[in-house]
């Protein structure tokens, strides 16, 4: 991810912010399943925490949790929601700060849990992304991740995405089906734990995986 990725990201953090979760039950199956997962005393880090509406609701779960984005301008949202959400009672479990998968691997920092929601499309190259990512989990660290399949979606839908990054309507993404997910973790050396859906709907192509560095 680059400049411009996170210029896009800038512009549209304000309506991101705005919009209303689309399916609120399968965000809640996720929020518990993921929360079941966190052990006590665990050090989080979430990438793509875009305005901090996942870090919000799990970091009193932690040791510490640290949401990070590419965007500046999601991040300040974030810090923004997280002064006025009675932060005393996180008891500054929670931060927020400007960081990707490759620079925060630069930094050497491990994490027990990394999350990784609705992102991994977006982040560039699939197996160097998940390569940073089992290079920032303590050794038997735990991988969560739930992301959108485009590889999955509608022909149509595929092809209409380069179009509206043309125009300046869509963000860069990678394409890849669950099968091929699901392979490229298990080849970057994590062993699956988890695969399921958490979706309301039959079209929700986003499965929520779970995997353990060795």
């Amino acid at each position: 991810m680059g400049t411009k990725d996170a210029q896009f990201w800038d512009k549209a953090a304000p309506k991101y912010a705005a919009t209303p979760i689309d399916d609120a039950a399968g965000f809640e199956r996720t929020l518990a399943r993921t929360r079941a997962l966190i052990t006590p005393g665990a050090r989080v880090l979430e990438l793509g925490c875009g305005t901090g509406t996942t870090a919000l609701r799990l970091a009193n779960a932690t040791e510490h949790y640290l949401g990070t984005d590419i965007s500046a301008r999601m991040i300040a949202i974030a810090q923004e929601k997280l002064a006025t959400a009675r932060p005393a009672e996180l008891n500054g479990q929670l931060s927020f700060r400007q960081g990707t998968a490759s620079t925060l691997a630069r930094e050497g920092a491990e994490y027990d849990v990394v999350i990784c929601f609705n992102c991994l499309h977006l982040a560039g190259n699939l197996s160097a992304v998940l390569g940073h990512i089992r290079r920032l989990l303590a050794p038997g660290g735990l991988f969560i991740s739930k992301t959108p399949c485009v590889g999955d979606m509608n022909p149509l839908i595929r092809l209409a995405i380069p179009l509206m990054r043309l125009v300046g309507k869509a963000p860069r993404v990678t394409s890849f089906s669950a099968v091929e997910l699901e392979e490229a973790i298990r080849a970057a050396g994590f062993d699956m734990l988890a695969n399921e859906r958490h979706g309301s709907k039959d079209s929700d192509l986003r499965p929520f995986i779970a995997a353990r560095a060795p």
